[in-house]
C-alpha cells in the first residue's frame, strides 16, 4: 500500500478509514445514500433503521434508482453477514451523537468495523444542515465524485426566493408547526431549534412553532387539542412510513391549515443530479 494510492477518510468519531484503493462499492445507511447519489455516487446497497420494515421508505430514498440499489433490511433482520451480502468496499452510516452508529446494534456494528470500512458523519443537532451537506460533499469527493456545477447557486436561489416570501408576509407570517402524527389523539411537534433543517427555515425568518417546554429533547408528544391549540397555518407532517396519516388525527370545527409532506430526516445534499448521473459502483 503506498501513500500515493492509498485511500483514507477521517469520519465524525475521530476514527480514520483507510482502503489500499478508493471505495467503490458503498452500503449506506438509507438516507446517508440518498444524499451520496444526489452527490454523484451510487450505492451499491442501502440500510435501515429499527422504524424501517422489510421495505425500503421512500419517503426517504429520494431519488435513488432502488431497480439498481439492493435494500438488505433493517432493524433487527440485520446482522453482519446480511449487511456484507452486496460485497461492499464501505459502510457510510450515520451517527446523532456520541458516536454511536445509527441503525445498527454495537454487537452488529463492532464486527462488521473487523471486516470493511465503516465512516460515521454526525448529523445531530450539534451541527447546523449546512456543516453536515458539506460533511458528505467532502466524502463523495474522496469517493471520485466531481462538482456539480450550479448547485450552490440553485440552492442560493431558492432561500432567497424564501427570504423574499417571508419578506414579503412579515406582518402576517403564517405558523408553522413540524410534526409527526401518532394516531388519532396525538402527535409528535418537533422543537425547531433541535432540528438542522427547521433551524434554517428560521434563520431564513420562517415563523416554526415552538411548543412549550416539557418532556422530550426533540419532540413534544401533544394530545391532538393541544396541538391544535398552537394555531398552526401551514402544516409539515411526516411522511415517513411509520408515521400515522395526518389524517387521522381528529378533526376540529373550521377548515385544516395546508400540509407540506417531508420527513425529519432528510437528504443532506443539494437538489439532486439528472436521473443516470453519478459514478458507477458497480451492480448491486
Amino acid at each position: 500500500m503506498t501513500e500515493q494510492s492509498e485511500w483514507r477518510f477521517s469520519d465524525d468519531r475521530g476514527q480514520q478509514s483507510t482502503a489500499s484503493r478508493t471505495p467503490e462499492r458503498v452500503l449506506a445507511y438509507v438516507q446517508a445514500g440518498a444524499t451520496l447519489w444526489d452527490l454523484g455516487i451510487r450505492p451499491v446497497g442501502i440500510f435501515g433503521s429499527d422504524h424501517d420494515g422489510p421495505d425500503p421508505d421512500t419517503a426517504k430514498t429520494g431519488t435513488l434508482p432502488l431497480g439498481e440499489v439492493a435494500y438488505v433490511g433493517a432493524g433487527a433482520a440485520l446482522d453482519v453477514e446480511r449487511l456484507l451480502s452486496t460485497g461492499p468496499d464501505l459502510v457510510v452510516a450515520v451517527s446523532y451523537g456520541g458516536g454511536h452508529v445509527y441503525g445498527l446494534t454495537p454487537e452488529t456494528a463492532k464486527p462488521l468495523e473487523e471486516r470493511v470500512p465503516v465512516v460515521v458523519l454526525d448529523v445531530s443537532q450539534a451541527r447546523t444542515f449546512g456543516e453536515i451537506g458539506d460533511r458528505f460533499a467532502e466524502l463523495a469527493r474522496s469517493l471520485g465524485a466531481t462538482a456539480r456545477p450550479g448547485a450552490d447557486r440553485d440552492l442560493d436561489a431558492a432561500r432567497e426566493r424564501l427570504r423574499s416570501v417571508v419578506a414579503a408576509t412579515s406582518g402576517d407570517a403564517p405558523r408553522v408547526l413540524a410534526l409527526s402524527p401518532a394516531g388519532q389523539d396525538q402527535a409528535h411537534v418537533a422543537r425547531p431549534r433541535m432540528w438542522p433543517e427547521l433551524r434554517v427555515l428560521t434563520e431564513l425568518g420562517v415563523q416554526v412553532v415552538e411548543p412549550a417546554e416539557g418532556p422530550g429533547a426533540n419532540w413534544s408528544t401533544q394530545s391532538r387539542s393541544e396541538t391544535f391549540a398552537l394555531r398552526p397555518e401551514v402544516i409539515l407532517t411526516d411522511i415517513r412510513a411509520h408515521a400515522a396519516p395526518l389524517e387521522e388525527l381528529r378533526g376540529s370545527e373550521g377548515a385544516a391549515p395546508p400540509r407540506v409532506p417531508g420527513a425529519p430526516r432528510p437528504r443532506n445534499g443539494p437538489p439532486a443530479p439528472a436521473p443516470g448521473r453519478g459514478r458507477g459502483a458497480g451492480a448491486p
